[in-house]
């Protein structure tokens, strides 16, 4: 990948273009949403365009005055607390969408965003959260831990993702520009567009996450509680080793499971949901932060590292991006009890191997003003690009003489 971060600080004036961005659908707030929200603070003219708007009243201050232009799937029958059964109306939502009077178009895609019309006049630059992962590679185990299998809704189900994964793939000619999350992602969109993607790390607010001088006996797992985050492989290590104490947070329909696991091991504690300042805080005070997802980037063990705690991490997805094994933490290779409790071993076996500013150092590479920096400068240079600024010749049409040869 090019170090777009080393570009030169000449750059062309962007205030003058119209600019759309384009997201899925606005109902929480969280990590796609949080890029949003910095495109939006910075190209303050540009619009906003989603499937859906049901964005809670708590949370539509992070639009910055927007009022968001939406499909038809908005006025539908339930849309407000079902919008995703209307997965299959989606691409042809996504595609009524009228961008024609832009400029540039953004669009944050992990499901249908990148499927927006653009003409060869407009600039379509498209960030990856991932291609859509129930679609492509992880289609078995959403199949799976949906209790589809088996059965006419499974047939249903598979005809719809058949469908998905030929739309999403024509999509993709659509995009001028690919960047990723993560080089996980990066490789997602090789394997599945066969289009290469700039590398631009989503933003972290390490800010709110500041070191803390004095770490405690505890290790710390923290995430939603759903299955692909492996909660309970990281309660089973711990209860194989009652001489560590493990803190858990989070909430989820897996926490059942996890309280199940727990019972009867004075050294586990679940916590279950607490507010963000108690996250803070007990994220501070970690003897080291234990993740067994596979992420496509992970913001959990930035935030980890960004309080100067060590990350105990599964290496692959995004952790490999994240967490330098033997730096900033250790990399365990299975999803499994067994290593876990191998990585924690051997994290116990070197104590103070992690230095805590280094974990800070690291986490600072992840920060909002990292982000809004690599961005626009790959915007920029794509854009110089395009209009042949970049100091190499514009690529030429390929036109009707040139694939067939001249009649005679």
């Amino acid at each position: 990948m090019n170090d777009i971060a080393a570009m030169q600080s000449t750059r062309p004036n962007f205030s003058h273009l119209k600019i759309a961005i384009v997201h899925e659908w606005l109902s929480t707030w969280a990590g796609s949403e949080k890029v949003v929200e910095q495109w939006l603070l910075q190209y303050p003219q540009a619009d906003l365009f989603t499937v859906v708007d049901f964005l809670p009243d708590a949370d539509r201050h992070h639009l910055h005055g927007r009022t968001p232009r939406t499909s038809f799937i908005q006025r539908l029958p339930g849309a407000r607390k079902h919008f995703r059964h209307y997965l299959p109306l989606m691409p042809l939502a996504m595609e009524q969408l009228d961008l024609s009077a832009y400029d540039l178009v953004l669009s944050s895609n992990h499901a249908v965003a990148k499927g927006v019309v653009t003409g060869p006049s407009q600039l379509h630059l498209s960030y990856m959260h991932s291609p859509m992962r129930y679609a492509w590679d992880l289609q078995h185990q959403y199949l799976r831990e949906s209790g589809m299998e088996h059965g006419v809704k499974s047939l249903l189900a598979r005809a719809l993702l058949h469908y998905l994964r030929g739309w999403d793939a024509r999509s993709a000619n659509g995009v001028d520009a690919f960047a990723a999350n993560s080089s996980f992602i990066a490789q997602r969109v090789l394997k599945v567009y066969r289009r290469s993607a700039t590398v631009v790390y989503p933003p972290v607010d390490t800010e709110r996450f500041q070191p803390w001088a004095h770490k405690e006996d505890y290790f710390l797992a923290a995430s939603r509680m759903v299955p692909y985050k492996r909660m309970p492989v990281i309660v089973e290590a711990f209860v194989g080793m009652p001489q560590h104490r493990l803190v858990v947070v989070g909430d989820g329909p897996e926490l059942p499971r996890v309280r199940a696991l727990a019972e009867g091991h004075p050294n586990i504690e679940v916590r279950g949901f607490v507010d963000d300042a108690e996250l803070v805080r007990t994220m501070q005070r970690a003897r080291a932060f234990v993740f067994a997802a596979e992420e496509d980037f992970g913001i959990a063990p930035v935030e980890a590292m960004a309080c100067g705690t060590p990350v105990i991490a599964y290496g692959r997805g995004g952790s490999l991006d994240t967490v330098i094994d033997g730096v900033t933490g250790l990399h365990f290779g299975e999803q499994t009890a067994a290593a876990v409790a191998d990585a924690v071993q051997r994290f116990v076996a070197h104590p103070g191997a992690i230095d805590a500013a280094a974990c800070r150092r690291q986490a600072e590479r992840f920060s909002v003003a990292a982000f809004r920096e690599r961005f626009g400068a790959w915007v920029e240079r794509e854009w110089q690009i395009r209009h042949g600024l970049a100091g190499r010749p514009l690529p030429q049409p390929v036109g009707v003489d040139a694939l067939w040869p001249a009649r005679t």
